[in-house]
């Protein structure tokens, strides 16, 4: 364990609060998927009230025996409620430990919840006690409510309230996956790009969820917001505007152009196409599907109005790199208003003719128009850079479009 670990483990929020959770500060990757350039925290909370004890949420089972530290150096004697908001194993993954070693504890959760638990975790049914959005727990001098808040990110998601103290409890909604020993946050940059990106790879494709819930939060008394993942917001307003922003339906005019290239045919038309844009004064960022963060390009997609592929064929299809991107991108469900194609094949006319929609073919689920593709055999000529000029133009007023509809 390392030294700044053991010193910040627990910690106050305020006067019977804490903080047990604890920090993966070298994690470089979530769901064998997710890279993590600050690791992550997994957030667990230890409430003291006058009559009873509650835990909420466990954490990671990598950071058992820590976690199972930062109890004893709270001198946790008894839990009488832990309360899951979540089943994700992160969160969840050490019950079946805390229940053993605190027997007379009752699990608080949804009836969604209630059987992902079972599904995956040996938890015995008689240790869980269903709760909805009607339900209010007696502590003693604070009491515990619930707020059912389903697909942020999975079907079992809820919040926990506690109205004395005006603290609620998000799990993975609004989080950040950022290791930092600061409990709340202190450097707004920071956390506004680290909870940008976890926006970006799990809570955008459930954004209309995402409004929903943000607009509730709005309307309620709260001090604090203590997610799962990351530092505690003292200012809630901070976040609850971010989260209103990249869960709108307003477009921001910004262009992304993921591509890979093989042989540079590919790269000399993007580099082209990229300066194009930006003499029109459109933001552009392109991002080379060899070498790019697939948390950059998730980021990217929160503000894109449209996305160009840059692609390669491979035998009869688009370069593998390219139909990943395009699966991911489809998996994430941004709100992009316009998609299309360009790139060079080395053989094959009709092949290359398909490549636009092959790759269209491959997000479903984003719901954009498509635009004039430009799919050359070869190296880019005189023509390629009209054609592509005549795309700049056609994207530069389908924005101008866009933006009007939006005022």
């Amino acid at each position: 364990m390392r030294k700044e670990e053991s010193k910040v483990a627990v910690q106050k929020i305020k006067d019977n609060f804490y903080f047990v959770g604890t920090r993966d500060w070298d994690r470089r990757l979530f769901d064998q998927l997710i890279p993590l350039p600050h690791g992550t925290s997994y957030n667990s909370y230890f409430i003291k009230a006058s009559e009873k004890n509650v835990l909420i949420d466990t954490v990671h089972p990598s950071k058992k025996e820590e976690f199972l530290s930062n109890l004893k150096t709270l001198e946790v004697d008894r839990i009488d409620y832990i309360v899951v908001n979540h089943s994700e194993q992160d969160h969840s993954g050490l019950l079946p430990v805390i229940l053993n070693k605190y027997p007379e504890a009752q699990i608080l959760t949804n009836a969604k919840c209630k059987d992902l638990l079972i599904d995956h975790l040996p938890v015995q049914e008689d240790k869980i006690t269903v709760v909805d959005g009607s339900t209010e727990i007696s502590l003693g001098n604070k009491t515990l409510t619930f707020m059912m808040s389903p697909w942020v990110h999975w079907p079992d998601t809820m919040f926990t309230y506690v109205p004395e103290d005006k603290i609620i409890f998000t799990t993975d909604f609004m989080g950040s996956h950022l290791a930092t020993s600061d409990l709340f946050v202190t450097n707004e940059g920071l956390v506004y790009e680290a909870a940008k990106r976890y926006f970006a790879e799990i809570m955008m494709p459930f954004r209309t969820h995402v409004q929903k819930y943000t607009k509730q939060l709005k309307n309620m008394d709260i001090e604090i917001i203590a997610t799962s993942h990351g530092p505690l917001y003292d200012n809630p307003q901070f976040i609850l505007d971010a989260y209103a922003d990249w869960s709108s339906d307003e477009v921001k005019g910004e262009v992304i152009v993921p591509y890979v290239s093989m042989y540079n045919s590919t790269g000399m038309m993007v580099d082209y196409f990229t300066n194009k844009l930006i003499e029109k004064g459109i933001k552009v960022t392109p991002y080379n599907l060899a070498e790019t963060d697939l948390g950059e390009l998730a980021v990217s997609l929160v503000n894109a109005t449209t996305i160009v592929f840059g692609a390669s064929m491979v035998l009869a299809a688009p370069h593998p790199s390219a139909i990943y991107a395009a699966s991911i991108i489809n998996a994430l469900r941004p709100k992009a208003k316009f998609v299309t194609t360009i790139g060079s094949f080395g053989w094959a006319d009709k092949l290359g003719e398909k490549m636009n929609d092959q790759v269209k073919a491959l997000m479903p689920a984003v719901k954009a128009e498509s635009l004039t593709p430009v799919l050359i055999k070869g190296s880019p000529t005189e023509e390629a850079y009209r054609q592509l000029d005549v795309l700049a133009d056609e994207i530069c007023k389908k924005h101008e479009e866009a933006m009007m509809v939006a005022i």
